[in-house]
């Protein structure tokens, strides 16, 4: 560990004299770059830094304890001496948690898909809660949410809501809320008071560039319809809505929220660019099946991840068995603590599984 330390210690210092250069900050491109690498490289350089400074303390301690005839102050050498490895073991988890590999998505924007599963016009309802709930996390994030398309049920509720939420770090919060979310509670519409079970499946996916990924204009066809909203109520009254046809296999995507076909289409080659992005991403990790298995779980839509119980008021992450008794916090956008305990538990897998390795 220690070699590769002082390898990444060494490589920020060249890169630090390579944006001093005046050629290379003539050369833009490049010095963004490098300027990226230095700001990626910092806080594990920092961490390694305060690592050594305690070290050399307790190898002063150390000698001190040895060759100091003062009984009082070897006394303060060995509480001295004490501190300094209770420290050193802390920042020996943290610079392994720093070296682990970096999701290349973490720091992009994200695509969030709500849809409504089992349980009719509840789960509907519960959609539009869980879109809310993501809402007004974005908002204590102070990240941005831009809607790229809604399909309302009849009763307020959403049968789909697909948003783009723009942010620092939002990939890197949020992937761990792809699943299925499972509520419990009582509907509105229920006279005898019995308590219903209704499921909604939440997709998050990275925002992709055209870097990233490329789309060949003879894969995609794309059509134009009359847009129409709840309840067939006219949106517009010219052909702005616009759906995306994959021909390769078939995938569909449709957006009508905007008035203008352009901007549809805009969007909807966005959400197209982000779906097929994510499905390549997991043919990828399936050829590293192990890795995959041993983190959290950030990609099985399918898999059951957390139920929210509202007659007692309990929000139960099963993935990792954390049951938190603050409903209604979590639902209007409290999420740091979950997502917390999540991202805690996926790296200590990942630490697991490079110790093994």
């Amino acid at each position: 560990m220690f070699s590769k330390l002082d390898d990444l210690v060494k490589n920020y210092e060249e890169i630090g004299q390579q944006i001093s250069d005046p050629e290379v900050i003539q050369d833009q491109e490049r010095w963004t770059k490098l300027m990226k690498e230095h700001s990626d490289l910092s806080p594990i350089v920092e961490k390694y830094k305060e690592y050594m400074g305690v070290q050399q303390n307790l190898e002063d301690a150390r000698l001190l304890m040895e060759e100091e005839q003062e009984e009082e102050l070897r006394q303060m050498a060995k509480e001295e001496w004490n501190e300094c490895k209770e420290t050193i073991e802390v920042l020996e988890e943290e610079l392994k948690i720093l070296l682990l590999p970096k999701d290349p998505n973490d720091e992009k924007n994200v695509f969030v898909e709500i849809r409504g599963g089992a349980g009719g016009d509840e789960a509907a309802l519960f959609a539009s809660d869980l879109f809310r709930m993501y809402a007004r996390y974005a908002e204590r994030q102070r990240w941005k949410i831009e809607i790229m398309n809604i399909h309302e049920s009849g009763v307020g509720g959403f049968k789909e809501a697909i948003f783009m939420i723009q942010g620092k770090g939002a990939y890197s919060r949020l992937k761990y809320e792809s699943g299925v979310h499972r509520v419990q509670r009582i509907p509105v519409t229920e006279s005898g008071g019995r308590i219903h079970t209704s499921t909604v499946t939440v997709a998050v996916l990275p925002e992709a560039e055209e870097v990233d990924l490329e789309i060949n204009p003879n894969d995609i066809r794309v059509d134009v319809f009359r847009s129409s909203g709840n309840g067939g109520q006219s949106v517009n009254t010219t052909d702005s809505a616009v759906r995306i046809t994959y021909l390769p296999t078939g995938l569909i995507v449709s957006c009508q929220d905007e008035k203008s076909q352009l901007k549809n289409r805009e969007k909807a080659m966005k959400i197209l660019r982000a779906r097929l992005y994510e499905e390549e991403q997991r043919k990828k990790a399936e050829e590293v099946a192990e890795e995959r298995k041993s983190q959290v779980g950030t990609g099985d839509r399918s898999e059951r991840i957390r139920t929210y119980n509202f007659p007692q008021g309990r929000v139960t992450d099963h993935r990792i068995g954390l049951t938190l008794h603050r409903l209604e916090a979590i639902l209007d956008g409290d999420l740091d603590e979950l997502i917390d305990h999540l991202i805690t538990t996926d790296q200590a897998a990942r630490l697991n599984q490079m110790t093994e390795q």
